[in-house]
């Protein structure tokens, strides 16, 4: 009886150790293997084949060793592009840490499998292409650093699917375009030295100036003032009078052309009063001579001196400024608002399209047209009319049949503005490029 039992307790040991060492995921150590064999690399990762994976380095297991939770290989000489079809199965992995290596080309597709990866750092390498698609489907991120490398594009609005985002560290890449509003909860945030332009997100400037260094374009936050890409309608005609353009005092600059123009003209308005009082002196002296009575001598100079103000063109008379009073007041009570068309799908006012960034995208005999994107991240295109001399009543007439007008190959005009100074159309941005540019490269 006591040999049996002794038998018996060696084949349950034999079979519990049989069950510890199969618990180990094959798939996963031959991910890694694989992994390891298609990337080239110097000799610093001894991995053996007959040991588990769980004992290599670089390589941490979860209490079950059922599975890899963590792979750290910083700094040991990985070289190249990584592997589509390796790293991509380790299904439970929690952090992955590659960073300042010498790997290349683009993040494989297959990362996005790894849906329990809270930590991913990538930084320090030579990884280019665009912002990885596979990385906004990890909503489970918590720190992402993909900073020094050779990304391009720009910068998804798809960043706040990662919800439990703490820390995203974007820069020293080659990001262009616009910063997105990025709503999620992060603590740590830095773009730097980039090629991005437009104004910062009310949602991130809260972060100090460090965090956008090196963006020349970038303005807003904490950077400097951005400047609208129109004139902003001005509440009273005193406020567009050109006297405010030099209200500043002291801040005021002019030009050495400016100043010397200026004294050359008051020079010869000076000379010609010099030259109008000789006149005016001359003519009355003839008339004493002629000996009229002083009845006489008093109207006709009282004549000349009331038609002074008639040589100077009606700008500043009254008939001007009651134009120019009529023309604001009328239009009082709807400045400031953009009218929007039938079917319209955007609810922001003309403030916000005054805070928006913009850059140029072409100038035509009609206007120049804008991409403006405003601070939610709505992007659309503002063409600013110029030359155009139409009524009110007339311009609204034709931007109702031109917001009626749907053709699959003709962009929707959504909104409109009109004042007396500033005519503007609102329509979708279509991100495609221009049609000259696809006609003809």
């Amino acid at each position: 009886m006591g040999a049996i039992s002794l038998v018996l307790s060696c084949f349950v040991s034999i079979l519990l150790l049989t069950e510890r060492v199969s618990s180990e995921s094959l798939e996963e150590k031959q991910a890694l293997l694989a992994f390891l064999e298609r990337i080239p690399h110097e000799n610093r990762l001894q991995w053996n084949d007959s040991d588990s994976a769980c004992n290599w380095v670089g390589v941490e297991c979860n209490s079950d060793r059922s599975s890899v939770y963590s792979l750290r290989l910083p700094g040991t000489g990985l070289v190249g592009q990584i592997p589509s079809g390796t790293l991509g199965k380790l299904s439970q992995l929690r952090v992955l840490s590659l960073r300042s290596n010498r790997l290349s080309g683009q993040i494989p597709p297959d990362f996005k499998n790894l849906t329990h990866l809270r930590s991913l750092y990538l930084q320090h390498n030579e990884l280019s292409g665009e912002f990885p698609a596979s990385i906004t489907q990890l909503t489970g991120l918590v720190r992402l650093d993909i900073s020094s490398n050779n990304l391009t594009g720009s910068i998804p609005f798809a960043v706040n699917n990662l919800t439990l985002l703490t820390g995203l560290f974007l820069g020293n890449n080659r990001f262009s375009g616009n910063l997105p509003s990025i709503t999620v909860g992060l603590t740590d945030f830095n773009v730097s030295v980039n090629n991005l332009n437009g104004s910062i997100p009310s949602s991130l400037s809260k972060f100090p100036a460090a965090s956008f260094a090196g963006n020349v374009n970038l303005c807003g936050g904490p950077l400097r003032p951005c400047k609208s890409f129109f004139i902003s309608p001005s509440p009273s005609p005193d406020a567009d009078s050109p006297p405010s353009r030099f209200s500043g005092g002291k801040k005021s600059k002019l030009s050495t052309a400016a100043i010397i123009a200026i004294s050359v003209a008051s020079a010869l308005v000076g000379l010609l009063l010099l030259a109008l009082v000789f006149f005016l002196c001359l003519t009355r002296r003839k008339r004493r001579g002629g000996g009229g009575s002083r009845t006489k001598q008093t109207k006709p100079a009282e004549t000349t001196t009331r038609n002074v103000p008639e040589a100077i063109p009606p700008a500043g008379g009254a008939s001007s400024s009651k134009d120019v009073t009529t023309g604001t007041s009328s239009g009082m009570g709807e400045r400031n608002r953009l009218v929007f068309t039938e079917g319209g799908v955007y609810s922001f006012d003309l403030e916000d399209l005054l805070r928006a960034s913009a850059e140029v995208l072409g100038k035509g005999s009609v206007g120049t047209s804008y991409k403006a994107v405003l601070e939610e991240g709505t992007t659309v295109v503002v063409k600013r009319l110029k030359d155009v001399a139409a009524s009110k009543k007339e311009f609204e007439s034709q931007m109702e049949v031109v917001g009626k007008t749907k053709h699959p190959n003709v962009v929707p005009l959504r909104a409109y503005y009109y004042s007396k100074d500033e005519k503007l159309l609102v329509f979708d941005f279509m991100p495609s490029g221009s049609l000259s540019a696809l006609l003809h490269g």
